[in-house]
């Protein structure tokens, strides 16, 4: 067994601290970031493809968002899960369970024939995404110290750009050459390598054997309240109404669960989330962050897709290109943010001006259009880029800088689970608020040419359209209707976003530690034997 450190400037493994030196970090890093880069993967590589997807299986807008909600749902609720859980097993095994749940059910995804059971698929793939989001992090915290990991960051900014930039493009060319189902089978080769690679060099010290107790009653709680509530915000509106019995039931029911979780946890000898976290107000703090940020990102870079292929008539693989700028943004900001906070060791500023750009950004992008130009929607999309690049990474930075490595694991996954949350709830309900402004505006684009919606049936304005196969009048309502609806889910995130920055301006900046986690963890188990040798 070898101890790991993130002494990178050490010069032998065998120091008293046992330090790593810089081969031995990068060795053991690559395990991880090989891991990170298949739970993009495996789902970026469909984004480009899935107006193309849910139009072969004659979906609906709805069933759209909840190809990307289920997953959102699972990995949220079961990100504390697995957070909780690397605190009291072995953290290696559980990385590589979550890359085998992650890619078999992405496979078992290729040979769906109805959006149900592509929903049920992206639901189990959300499981292993889950485990790696909130595993991936607490890996890194357990081999580089806090000062230490900008220097890493332009490898887990090349990961992300990689996976975000080279996964859309590479589920174009695949959709366009050979169908849209070999995209769910190409991680099995990178999962399989990323768990070979794990074995062989992530090597971590033993801990201290102690009973697991996991929190069924607080899991199978917060997973039917969130479950609730944002089924509640994808059909108010459309199957109900907004204020109806059934709004009552559900939100009812949602906020009953929410108490019957504060209640639980309270009790709990593990709790999923432990609420103490919370009179830590940097965690209070990047929560409130994180929600914003993953409302405001996600919940409108998902119909990104939707703008390039139907508001565009933009091809998957040319929809892959033309988002690039976004993940360029990300990439040079991460890794120039994170070479900075190394040399100064001073973050909060970097976070601050990340938090502008991203309200910035998108600001700029709820100004497009249909005829908007291209150089200027990548202009906006670099700017929302290099937002996040420089706040999101350093929200989990900040958090895990003040914790104790006895609760790691939890303190990570509880702020991976609200910003997931935050997406969660994003992606339904500005898909929801999509899907009912499009049908608006293709309705009166159509009676305003002469055609009656009537008579394109009941699913004429509701199923996602293939515009290779409309009339060009038709087609310029369609291509109308969605470049406006998507622009204004621009425009309600960036309000949202404009939370994120109010948080980080509160944030008490920290000093950053010196010390990885298995440095503090070794030096727990030394100050524990001392007394015992000393006797």
């Amino acid at each position: 067994m070898s101890s790991t450190s993130s002494t990178v400037d050490g010069t032998a493994a065998d120091s008293p601290s046992g330090a790593m030196t810089h081969r031995e970090v990068l060795e053991a890093l690559s395990g991880i970031l090989l891991g990170m880069f298949v739970s993009i993967l495996a789902t970026s590589v469909v984004s480009t493809s899935l107006p193309r997807i849910i139009t072969d299986l004659g979906g609906s807008q709805s069933a759209f968002t909840w190809v990307v909600t289920a997953t959102l749902l699972t990995t949220t609720v079961s990100t504390p899960i697995w957070g909780k859980l690397a605190d009291l097993v072995d953290r290696k095994l559980l990385v590589q369970i979550a890359l085998v749940v992650s890619v078999v059910s992405s496979a078992l995804a290729g040979f769906s024939h109805t959006t149900e059971m592509l929903i049920g698929m992206r639901a189990l793939q959300g499981i292993g995404a889950g485990g790696l989001t909130a595993l991936g992090t607490v890996l890194i915290a357990d081999i580089i110290s806090p000062r230490e990991r900008g220097r890493y960051m332009g490898l887990m900014g090349a990961v992300m750009a990689v996976g975000m930039v080279g996964g859309p493009l590479l589920g174009g060319v695949i959709t366009d050459a050979a169908g849209w189902r070999w995209n769910f089978f190409v991680g099995l080769p990178f999962a399989i390598a990323a768990i070979v690679v794990l074995q062989r060099t992530l090597h971590l010290p033993a801990t201290a054997r102690r009973r697991v107790r996991i929190d069924w009653a607080g899991a199978v709680l917060l997973s039917a309240s969130v479950a609730t509530l944002l089924l509640w915000v994808t059909f108010a509106g459309q199957s109900f109404d907004w204020l109806s019995w059934q709004t009552a039931v559900m939100v009812g029911g949602a906020l009953l669960g929410v108490v019957g979780v504060i209640l639980v946890e309270q009790r709990a000898a593990e709790p999923i989330i432990p609420l103490h976290l919370f009179r830590n107000r940097t965690v209070v703090l990047t929560v409130l962050a994180s929600v914003a940020v993953g409302i405001a990102l996600f919940g409108t870079q998902v119909f990104l897709s939707q703008y390039m292929q139907l508001a565009r008539g933009k091809t998957p693989t040319q929809s892959g290109l033309l988002t690039i700028p976004m993940v360029l943004g990300v990439f040079l900001s991460s890794t120039l943010s994170g070479r900075r906070i190394t040399r100064t060791g001073r973050y909060k500023a970097i976070m601050v001006a990340g938090a502008v750009l991203l309200t910035g950004g998108l600001g700029l992008m709820g100004t497009i259009d249909e005829t908007t130009s291209f150089v200027l929607v990548g202009g906006y999309m670099l700017v929302v880029g290099v937002g996040v690049g420089m706040l999101m990474q350093n929200l989990v930075l900040a958090t895990q800088n003040t914790l104790p490595i006895t609760e790691m694991g939890a303190g990570t996954a509880t702020v991976a689970f609200f910003r997931t949350l935050g997406g969660a709830i994003g992606v339904s309900a500005l898909g929801a608020l999509l899907s009912n402004r499009v049908q608006h505006l293709m309705v009166d684009g159509l009676t305003g040419i002469g055609i009656d919606p009537a008579a394109m049936g009941s699913s004429g304005t509701s199923t996602l359209p293939d515009l290779a196969t409309l009339p060009g009048p038709v087609r310029q309502v369609v291509e109308h209707a969605f470049g406006i609806g998507v622009s204004e889910l621009f425009l309600v995130g960036a309000p949202i976003a404009l939370l994120a920055l109010v948080a980080v301006l509160a944030l008490r900046e920290v000093p950053l530690g010196h010390a990885s986690g298995v440095e503090q963890r070794l030096a727990a188990q030394a100050a524990q034997q001392e007394p015992a040798a000393a006797s």
